[in-house]
């Protein structure tokens, strides 16, 4: 992951991972393309303009759009017909979308367009290439998509030199932006407006984001979970190999061999061995619920990164030799990606849950036998009190968030998209999620670590347990008295969504399963 994440080029023409879309939408790798994406997309174009010529029916060419399909475009007027499609989609509304996730698209648009089934120029490509290598970045109101068409539309219209981007901080009109960064206003050939805003490019970049931060979060979790069993004295029954080869999910089992791995030198653990039977259950099934929640995740991953390596236009342009065709289809459906990321953000809620629990159980004095709400004089002090009302009112939005998107159905286009997949907000509300739960993660593990001023003294904490607390302790202090939690909360977070917390861990362990 840190490869990738360091990687400072991306070559499209074989399929990618998700760790490669990362690395151009929020590190800022640059983009190039292979000799093979290059050929590709040039054959499928040939074939276009050789059908425009004698004025084969295709959908959206030579034809109007939806339900206007009936409509015969003359080829004189396909070039109109491109540019309208640009300016009539482009009507999602409200805040705009963040840089990563417009880098994010303009990259899925790459890749979709990229398989040489669209019949798309080359040139128009490598404007998008541009736009990513130059850092142009389009601005696009997030809201009001049902999967596809009116975010694609905003980021084509700077294309064209309308609507407005960023460059070099500053918002501009598109044909400024486009001037200071030394290109030029471009028209649009046949098919090339609907193939710029058709497919599952937004969801898809949107839900990419979203499953990468949680991938992440879900993996810190185990460390995290791992620091908790230490500070609560826990017994590691529930972690051994054989209950784990009775039940044989590896993903369990993978969990469970990550907290062994943690607290292997943790004399805390040794100390309390055999102190009580069993733990409660936020404890007890960190191997079974984590590994269910990481199972769909990785499922989620096996989606996105063949919907990243798909062509999801319409109409496909078939090349193969002897059997040219244009395809009217739907490949721009976005089921596949909405029903995992509504799959993956209920699995970040269950991550959520159980963290809130645990983080419960430190500050209750009853539960752990250290100071209510881990400070020293309870009662002047609220301590480590209202952080887990931060965490209960958090859950409260991740579990209204993640009702699932993709059961709804409104039809639209004069019914001619009777069914309508819903996967784009589906993809969009799973950021949230992810922010959130890296929020209550990050609570947990200030409670870990106010907690350590009254763990006994007589036994250490595990090395990883030592590195991370050294790694806070830089600048949080430990709680004698109450103090502004809020910064310390946003920082720990931020060490979460860097990955901070997980490289400590696999620095000094190796890799985490």
């Amino acid at each position: 992951m840190n490869k990738r994440k360091n990687s400072r080029k991306v070559e499209l023409g074989n399929p990618i991972r998700l760790e490669d879309f990362v690395a151009v939408a929020r590190y800022g790798a640059e983009v190039a393309f292979s000799e093979e994406y290059c050929a590709r997309v040039r054959k499928s174009r040939k074939l276009v303009e050789k059908w425009v010529e004698k004025e084969r029916v295709m959908y959206g060419v030579t034809t109007g759009f939806g339900t206007l399909c009936t409509k015969a475009i003359g080829k004189e007027e396909t070039a109109k017909l491109q540019e309208n499609i640009i300016l009539t989609h482009a009507v999602s509304v409200g805040e705009p979308l963040k840089e990563e996730e417009v880098r994010g698209i303009m990259l899925m648009i790459l890749q979709n367009l990229g398989q040489g089934s669209s019949g798309v120029r080359l040139e128009v490509l490598e404007r998008y290439r541009d736009f990513l290598n130059l850092g142009i970045i389009p601005r696009v109101p997030k809201s009001g998509s049902v999967g596809y068409l009116a975010l694609e539309a905003h980021t084509a219209l700077v294309v064209l030199g309308q609507g407005e981007a960023w460059y070099q901080g500053e918002l501009l009109s598109g044909k400024e932006a486009l001037q200071k960064a030394g290109l030029k206003p471009m028209e649009l050939g046949a098919k090339e407006g609907l193939a710029l805003v058709s497919g599952t490019t937004s969801p898809t970049a949107l839900g990419a984001l979203a499953l990468y931060d949680m991938l992440k979060a879900a993996k810190t979790a185990d460390i995290i979970a791992a620091l908790t069993v230490e500070t609560l004295k826990g017994v590691m029954n529930a972690f051994d190999q054989r209950v784990m080869k009775v039940r044989p999910h590896c993903e369990q089992a993978k969990v469970a061999g990550n907290v062994r791995k943690i607290l292997k030198d943790s004399k805390v653990i040794k100390k309390y061995k055999g102190s009580h039977v069993q733990d409660a259950l936020s404890l007890r099934c960190i191997p079974q619920l984590h590994g269910a929640s990481r199972k769909t995740l990785e499922d989620a991953r096996r989606t996105m990164e063949i919907e990243m390596n798909s062509c999801c236009d319409n109409p496909i342009i078939w090349s193969e030799e002897g059997n040219e065709d244009v395809i009217s289809a739907c490949n721009a459906d976005s089921s596949y990606v909405g029903l995992e990321m509504d799959s993956a953000s209920i699995a970040a809620c269950t991550l959520g849950k159980m963290s809130e629990r645990r983080n419960n159980r430190i500050i209750d004095e009853n539960l752990s036998g250290y100071p209510w709400f881990c400070i020293s004089k309870p009662g002047l002090n609220s301590g480590l009190m209202i952080p887990q009302y931060t965490q209960a009112g958090l859950l409260n939005e991740m579990r209204v968030l993640c009702s699932p998107a993709t059961i709804d159905n409104t039809p639209t286009c004069g019914n001619q998209e009777d069914y309508v997949a819903m996967g784009y907000f589906a993809c969009k509300k799973a950021g949230e999620v992810a922010d959130k739960l890296e929020y209550i993660l990050a609570i947990e593990l200030l409670s870990d670590y106010e907690a350590q001023q009254f763990q006994d003294k007589d036994a250490d904490i595990s090395s990883v347990s030592k590195a991370v607390y050294e790694e806070l302790g830089q600048t949080i202090p430990v709680m004698e008295k109450d103090m502004l939690l809020y910064p310390h909360i946003e920082h720990i977070k931020k060490l979460i969504h860097t990955g901070r917390i997980l490289e400590i861990a696999e620095e000094i362990l190796g890799g985490l399963k």
